[in-house]
């Protein structure tokens, strides 16, 4: 534990493992199955509980707690997971539960994360790289969010909702189906306004890939068919797309929850940004 800093006020159960240059500060309790990366740093009151790991670098502000037993009548008590990647910062009163025992048993976070203020991940849940909680934003368990997602400010997704990469759920919004890639959902309940081409252009996407999505949404949405049959015409007019074809492949894919569509009254189209 070379270079380990740990304030006199803070508890470490034996049994933690600490990675080189962490510094835990005042008031902190950390359990002795917790792992805690190399040059993370925990600044005071933070409660990271049971098997627990956050990657190195990571930074995590007061009152967080990490790694609570999952909030599901089905779990019987045994041995599951939180496993938080490297490089994320993780605000004030952020909440992480464990996996399950009757489900996939883990939660687990990815690379470079940013999670505001009293923002929560519930149990199950696999989240990318890159992705962003707003201050209050909250997951139910065993949902799925794809690389570089952004949820605005006291955003809600119901449980076993999938949110595509580079998709963005505006402020308050309520998502109860499956969000596309590049998708933009707003709305309580929230629906499908348009696109994300801020973070489309962000992540560096090429114009000609960005060209094809904003036409294809519009045709993959216009009610003629059902979604999954016009995903069929759409993959034909673009096959050249990867964009666009991981859409479609993220539509074609087995799963529990309907999909984020347009309102009735709303029709997508190609100028639509939807941020």
């Amino acid at each position: 534990m070379a270079g380990v800093e740990i304030h006199p006020t803070a508890i470490v159960e034996k049994g933690a493992e600490l990675g080189t240059d962490v510094r835990i500060g005042p008031f902190c309790h950390i359990s002795s199955d917790a792992v805690i990366g190399d040059n993370s740093r925990l600044l005071s009151h933070v409660v990271i509980m049971g098997p627990t790991t956050l990657g190195e670098n990571g930074l995590v502000y007061p009152n967080a707690v990490l790694g609570g037993d999952p909030q599901n009548n089905k779990h019987k008590g045994g041995r599951t997971t939180l496993v938080i990647g490297k490089n994320c910062i993780i605000r004030e009163g952020v909440t992480m539960h464990r996996g399950s025992d009757t489900s996939r048993g883990t939660t687990t976070v990815g690379d470079d994360c940013e999670f505001l203020a009293y923002a929560h991940v519930a149990h199950d849940c696999a989240l990318g790289n890159h992705v962003t909680f707003s201050n209050n934003v909250m997951i139910g368990g065993h949902v799925v969010i794809g690389d570089y997602v952004i949820i605005g400010g006291g955003g809600a997704v119901h449980q076993f909702v999938r949110v595509g990469h580079h998709a963005f759920v505006g402020g308050l919004a309520a998502l109860v189906g499956d969000l596309i890639p590049y998708g933009s959902a707003i709305g309580v309940h929230a629906w499908l306004g348009g696109l994300n081409i801020i973070g489309m252009k962000r992540s560096g996407l090429p114009h000609k890939e960005i060209h094809a999505v904003r036409h294809a949404v519009p045709m993959l949405f216009d009610r003629t068919k059902p979604v999954k049959e016009r995903a069929i015409d759409v993959r034909n007019a673009y096959p050249d797309s990867k964009a666009v074809i991981d859409i479609i492949d993220f539509i074609e894919a087995d799963h529990k929850r309907a999909f984020c569509t347009p309102k009735l009254e709303h029709t997508i189209s190609s100028d639509d940004t939807g941020y």
